[in-house]
């Protein structure tokens, strides 16, 4: 037995879940609740991983806790590593959906999970009432990394990204949609019609997922590329579902999804305006690792996923690469 092995038999398994849920609640009550044990035992799972990594973890500030700086680093590291030992012991020949405990787990912006988040939810509880629908949120750009991000989840539901280590994914296109431009309807610099790029240049900008012109921009920094603006980011933000309420009762304007700002307009007083210039379509595919083909849970998972595309007004257009 090589030393790493018995390193590895010698270890509580269990804990590795145990932290998964005290990383994701900061909170011992919430994660017994998750896990469904007592609350003293998970106080005590908590006191072994302590004793384990030398560290606090869960750090008491005020009436809750924060995670501490080792545990801010193991989140994603522990998040990954549960995620391939339930794909490990969930793997079989054959997958009801009807009867399956298994947990899959998709990573998408929250634009996206307001675009087919309600549908994806009740289509997975009338198909798979037992099994588990993890959905995390992009919080920054995971484009560059992309390649690893898909190899430890079920999917990730993503514009295309050119990255040559995509040679290993699959996808499949799910919805499209356009860029159009909104300014709140008080602001009196926007006229009737969409203002000149030279207009825009001079105006303040929310925008989303900021970052430099490079390889693998986020999506709006990319259409201000492309139309040659250089804006003045009055506000950026890790989020899309944000950019219409930051633009609301201001003077800024922002790009956004056709989608998301059309279903915002109203509530929020926005003037949703056709986008300048030429802006590239928006494209969304669900990604997967090519690992994942033959796994018949895998294959269902898909097939739902694009199921809930056809239920938009805009349906896939079947299997193909961007």
């Amino acid at each position: 037995m090589s030393r790493h092995t018995a390193q590895l038999a010698g270890l509580d398994l269990n804990l590795l879940v145990v932290l998964r849920e005290l990383l994701r609640e900061r909170n011992v009550t919430r994660a017994a609740a998750q896990l469904g044990v007592s609350q003293p035992a998970a106080s005590a799972a908590l006191g072994r991983l302590r004793r384990h990594f030398e560290d606090q973890l869960l750090v008491r500030v005020g009436r809750g806790y924060v995670l501490s700086p080792l545990a801010r680093q193991l989140e994603r590291s522990v998040e990954d590593a549960c995620a391939a030992a339930e794909e490990v012991f969930a793997t079989g020949a054959r997958f009801n959906p009807a009867t399956s405990a298994r947990e899959f787990t998709l990573v998408m912006a929250d634009y996206t999970l307001g675009v087919i988040g309600r549908l994806l939810s009740e289509r997975f509880e009338r198909e798979a009432p037992r099994a588990g629908l993890r959905l995390r949120l992009i919080r920054e750009s995971l484009s560059i990394d992309l390649p690893h991000v898909v190899r430890f989840v079920d999917g990730l539901v993503a514009p295309s990204i050119e990255l040559p280590e995509l040679t290993l994914l699959r996808c499949v296109e799910l919805f499209r949609d356009e860029w159009v431009l909104v300014a709140w309807s008080g602001n009196e610099e926007v006229g009737a019609e969409t203002p000149t790029l030279a207009e825009l240049s001079r105006m303040d900008w929310v925008v989303p997922f900021h970052r430099e012109p490079g390889v693998a921009m986020p999506p709006v920094p990319r259409q201000l590329d492309r139309l040659g603006l250089t804006p003045r980011i009055a506000v950026g933000v890790e989020s899309y579902q944000a950019v219409p309420e930051l633009v609301s009762g201001t003077r800024r304007v922002a790009i956004v999804q056709r989608r998301l700002a059309e279903s915002l307009a109203a509530a929020l007083e926005l003037r949703v305006l056709p986008c300048p210039g030429d802006p590239d379509p928006i494209v969304e595919w669900l990604w997967w690792h090519e690992d994942r083909d033959a796994d018949p849970a895998h294959e269902w998972l898909r097939d739902l996923v694009r199921a809930v595309a056809v239920g938009l007004d805009v349906g896939p257009s079947g299997p193909g690469r961007p």
